[in-house]
Formats: C-alpha cells, structure tokens, sequence
C-alpha cells in the first residue's frame, strides 16, 4: 500500500519469520519497544490470517526473549491498537511488545486499563 509508512519504508528489521517482522518503535513508550507486524498490509488483528497470527505469537515470545537478554524488564505490556477510535495511528497491523521497568510510572495498577485513565484505577 503506497500510503502507508510500514509498506513504503525502509525499516530496520530486528528479527523476523516467514509472514512477520519486528522492529524498533521509532517513538519508543520505554526502552526496548518493540512492535510485530505483518509483512503483507493488513489494517488491524482482526485482518490477520491464521498463519500470520500463529507467526505474530511466535515473534512476541522471541521478542520477550531478546528483550529480557538486552535489557532485563521487569514486566510488559502487549497490545494492538485497532481502529482510530481505538487510537491506531496507522492503519498497518502492529503489535506493541513495551518493556516495563520498575518505577517507569508512579502507579502501574491498572495497566493497559489506561487507555481511558478514569478506568484505570478500581
């Protein structure tokens, strides 16, 4: 897809498989984020084939390892954005494997429950 910037760019492949690929988050949230994409544009998870969801598992689990040996997180976040509304910025399938480092926010209760910060919190 000419418009979109995971088709049309040069991307610096960390590590890949045969329908999907891993990179660095140009706009990390922490050190060492990570997003997984499909190699062919699909627009979000629910687009994905079965074989491209089996190779995006298979890519946050190495990602979780590479990750632990580089930078040694104490938790993670994964997630995928899936429609503006959602707030997917752009319309490529990515999913964000986000180290989480004690102390990288004042009160992580809640996690990904964030996305709509009066729910964070019960």
């Amino acid at each position: 897809m000419e418009t979109c910037v995971f088709c049309r760019s040069k991307l610096d492949i960390v590590f890949e498989n045969e329908t999907c690929f891993a990179i660095f988050d140009c706009n990390p949230v922490t050190q060492g984020h990570l997003l997984i994409l499909p190699k062919a544009h699909r627009e979000d998870y629910f687009s994905l084939t079965e074989r491209e969801l089996v190779d995006t598992e298979n890519l946050v689990k190495l990602g979780k390892k590479y990750l632990d040996q580089r930078y040694a997180p104490e938790g993670y976040n994964i997630g995928f954005n899936c429609g503006v509304v959602a707030g997917q910025a752009i319309l490529h399938c990515h999913c964000h494997l986000i180290p989480r480092y004690q102390g990288d926010v004042a009160d992580p209760k809640g996690g990904v429950r964030g996305v709509i910060p009066a729910k964070q919190k019960y």
